[in-house]
């Protein structure tokens, strides 16, 4: 097994982390876009936004299969040929006109795009021993949040100077050259175990993840969560946009330089877990969440940027945590049982405009601020839940002995 600092860890650690970085970039670029789509295709937020959760909706789904799929055909094949289709996808998007030829493409885009993330972590649990999988887990997981700011900021940087094609243009040439990075630096699997691939197998793997207390708790939180997380970033964009602030594309892309936090966050995560339980990370990360959310209603710039550099910091240092727990707590199936967490992960994100929708219209900013609030109570109460379920087990065993 790879253990952490050989050089092994390191090749396939900063591979893995080189595709989540394209990935994310390729995910989230047209965030910093939407305004300027409402404009140019003469649409609504919510209907502007379906450019990412059209996106987002067909990567969840897409873990259905990758991750079953790997289970039985093995790890690094898939995630390159599904990393080479999401170039291809991202460069014919930059050749379309329409609105609606954009949505269809940014679908497929999506639907190549989610090989990596439903593979990465079972990769890891296969070939990295347990401490050097929670290391790896928040070096991969900050660079989901690296690769998220990059897009932005390109995106708003080229878009605001040329158009959103160009956008397309640029960073389908540059995720080329990313993935033939992966390929040559990721080891091949040597300690996979093929299982053959039979869909009721895969049906009843699903239910088992399912009906384990432990593994659904965490997929509601991850879910729930990333339903907030990303919409408060849309939402925020036509905010910013409009009066008083009145924010140029460049701009609003420079406001997603708040995910460096969650860098760092993920990044220590894997360390704070070998002092701290997961479930007290969670519960941090979530308390977090609620404070940065506050902290935006002050109105001032600095303090909607103050509040959004918080609410990272506490979104990825929960995401994380949750990552490895899903992975240490599945009893078969890693990989099924990791796609199911990212499924309900990205799900949320498409559902997050949908919900907050209303409340946008109802009071603006403070609705959206309110309805965010609750969603995030529900997941502290599971955090906490969690947290008390390990506290009882922990205390039996020690009671045994």
């Amino acid at each position: 097994m790879i253990t952490t600092g050989t050089r092994e860890f390191w090749f396939a650690t900063f591979a893995l982390a080189l595709g989540s970085f394209m990935i994310f970039a390729n995910v989230h670029m047209t965030q910093p876009l939407l305004p300027q789509l409402a404009q140019t295709f003469h649409l609504s937020p919510l209907q502007a936004s379906w450019s990412l959760t059209v996106t987002i909706s067909m990567l969840g789904l897409s873990l259905l299969i990758y991750g079953p799929l790997s289970d039985a055909l093995g790890r690094k094949n898939i995630m390159a040929v599904t990393l080479l289709g999401a170039v291809a996808t991202t460069l014919a998007i930059s050749q379309v006109e329409t609105y609606s030829s954009l949505l269809v493409l940014r679908g497929l885009q999506g639907f190549f795009l989610g090989g990596l993330p439903a593979i990465a972590i079972a990769y890891l649990g296969d070939e990295f021993e347990r401490k050097a999988v929670l290391v790896a887990v928040g070096l991969y997981i900050s660079a989901n949040s690296l690769g998220g700011v990059t897009g932005r900021l390109v995106s708003g940087f080229v878009g605001e100077h040329y158009d959103w094609q160009m956008v397309f243009l640029v960073l389908g040439f540059s995720s080329l050259g990313l993935v033939l990075l992966f390929i040559w630096l990721l080891p091949a699997s040597k300690h996979f175990q093929a299982k053959a691939f039979h869909p009721r197998s895969v049906l009843a793997d699903m239910r088992s993840h399912l009906q384990n207390p432990l593994l659904l708790t965490a997929y509601l939180i991850g879910g729930l969560n990333m339903m907030i997380f990303l919409s408060l970033y849309s939402y925020i964009t036509f905010v910013l946009a409009d009066a008083p602030y009145h924010l140029s594309i460049h701009a609003l892309g420079m406001l997603f330089l708040t995910y460096l936090t969650g860098s760092f966050a993920s990044a220590w995560s894997g360390r704070a877990a070998l002092w701290l339980s997961q479930p007290i990370c969670m519960i941090l990360g979530i308390l977090l969440l609620m404070l940065g959310t506050l902290l935006t209603l002050a109105g001032s710039l600095p303090m909607i940027v103050s509040g959004f550099l918080v609410n990272s910091f506490g979104f990825f240092l929960t995401h994380s945590t949750l990552s490895s727990w899903v992975s240490q707590h599945a009893l078969k199936a890693r990989a099924s049982a990791s796609s199911l967490y990212l499924v309900f992960y990205y799900l949320g994100a498409s559902l997050g405009s949908f919900y907050l929708e209303p409340f946008w219209q109802w009071a603006g900013w403070a609705g959206v601020v309110s309805a965010s609030l609750g969603i995030f109570a529900m997941t502290l109460s599971a955090a906490l839940w969690l947290h008390f379920r390990q506290t009882r087990v922990t205390k039996a065993l020690v009671g045994q002995s």
